[in-house]
């Protein structure tokens, strides 16, 4: 990969003042999804399942637990995950609390068992699996497939009614983000999200948006209330196989979302610090997550996407951002303030983040050179964007067992499966026996 020119390296510290700007920068892109997923597994289960406080903690204590065990190598922020929603409300409604979250912690160790089948078997495969025809679309749809909840945020869905104070706080938000970008200079440039957001909430207070009782019933100080095994609840594998299956389909993601940043930062993050390590930290802050109460942890986009537009790709801003996270999860009237930041505004900022993560997989088919001349690549890029893009959905269930693979998990199979079962073309076969001789004299060269 071509090292993209970083204003701030992986492994770079800003000054302490712009390192807790650039770090609440990210804590507010991840903070709306974050809080959403307890909301809607509560919603779905019809009962209190997650807290708020509760996830933001384990998001941060997950992300820090990643970046130790990925030797701060990688600048991913964890977040709650949206892909448990209706498997933990139903193994919520199987097995009360004890079901859900040890199907949570089950979760965590499937991925650290496959960490360590990665770490054995080596990594050499990946390239196979994932060359860039495959990687590309899987990109795309990763942005492409967040943009109806930017389109719903801003309340321009269809078949609801237009609030036009909403729309207007959304481009407030947008042009504010949108301008500090381009014309932003020094410090200001770095932080057009955090800018955008400031502005486009002062909007939606003059527009009457912001209902403020939330915040004034708050109190300072509140212990979240973790859930906690042998303590609050014995651990159950009655409703296990509702939840663990996902674990399969959200490894895909996983991989997905890294060669994003990998692509955004310019590093083979596959690589180094590789799969394993990328693995065994999500999973470790998954379990951890299950132990404590809260939802299953998962790379974040928007977070992936503040980092490719800024440029600050440090590991000291997300580290800063998980600690912010877990002081929130103590700060009842701080986490009440950031809670009433209406959808619109978050919407304006989405508009930017989703499209980023699109324009990226946009870029890694250009810079690889794809050739769309060919039948090859031309089916397995549309067959992957349709199923990942076009809502398909395949569920299988058995007695307890329901597994369902939807979105970008579903088109990375077929992309990967289509890619290794259909032939190459003869032009292919002849540039490969090419490159095959070309390293072959390469050795001989070497030997001498």
């Amino acid at each position: 990969m071509n090292q993209e020119k970083l204003l701030l390296d992986v492994n770079e510290k800003p000054k302490i003042g712009k390192w807790i700007v650039l770090a609440l920068q990210h804590v507010f892109a991840m903070f709306g999804a974050t809080i959403l997923v307890p909301i809607l597994v509560n919603s779905a289960a019809g009962e209190t399942v997650l807290t708020i406080p509760v996830a933001l903690v384990s998001s941060g204590i997950g992300t820090l637990i990643y970046i130790l065990c990925t030797k701060g190598k990688s600048p991913v922020y964890l977040g709650s995950s949206f892909a448990f929603i209706a498997p933990l409300a139903a193994a919520f409604l199987k097995g009360g609390i004890s079901g859900a979250m040890t199907g949570i912690m089950a979760v965590g160790l499937i991925y650290i068992i496959f960490a360590l089948i990665i770490k054995l078997i080596g990594k050499n495969w990946i390239d196979k699996l994932l060359p860039p025809i495959v990687i590309g679309p899987m990109i795309m749809i990763i942005g492409l497939g967040l943009a109806p909840s930017a389109i719903s945020q801003i309340g321009l869905s269809s078949g609801i009614e237009v609030d036009w104070r909403c729309v207007a706080v959304a481009l407030i938000t947008f042009l504010t983000t949108a301008v500090v970008m381009v014309k932003g200079k020094g410090f200001i440039k770095i932080i057009p999200f955090l800018i955008g957001i400031v502005v486009g909430y002062i909007a939606s207070i003059c527009f009457g948006l912001v209902d403020f009782k939330p915040v004034l019933e708050a109190s300072f100080f509140s212990m979240p209330s973790f859930v906690l095994p042998f303590l609050n609840y014995t651990p159950s594998f009655t409703a296990l196989l509702t939840i663990a299956p996902i674990a399969l389909v959200t490894m895909a993601e996983h991989i997905g979302d890294h060669t994003a940043l990998g692509t955004i930062i310019g590093k083979d993050l596959l690589k180094n610090p590789g799969l394993d390590k990328t693995l065994l930290g999500d999973g470790l802050a998954t379990f951890v997550a299950g132990i404590l109460g809260g939802p299953a942890n998962t790379t974040y986009g928007e977070n992936t996407s503040v980092v490719g537009m800024t440029k600050v790709a440090s590991v000291w801003v997300i580290g800063l951002a998980a600690i912010f996270a877990i002081c929130l999860g103590f700060l009842g009237k701080f986490t009440a303030i950031v809670s009433t930041i209406p959808n619109a505004v978050l919407g304006g900022v989405s508009l930017l983040l989703y499209g980023f993560i699109s324009v990226n997989g946009l870029k890694v088919l250009i810079q690889n050179q794809i050739d769309f001349g060919k039948s090859k690549n031309v089916i397995v890029a549309s067959t992957m964007l349709v199923l990942g893009l076009g809502g398909a959905v395949i569920s299988i269930t058995s007695g307890d067992l329901s597994i369902t693979i939807s979105g970008m998990s579903l088109a990375a199979i077929f992309g990967i499966i289509l890619n290794l079962l259909l032939p190459p073309e003869k032009e292919e076969i002849k540039e490969i026996a090419e490159k095959s001789n070309a390293n072959k004299n390469e050795e001989k060269i070497k030997k001498y």
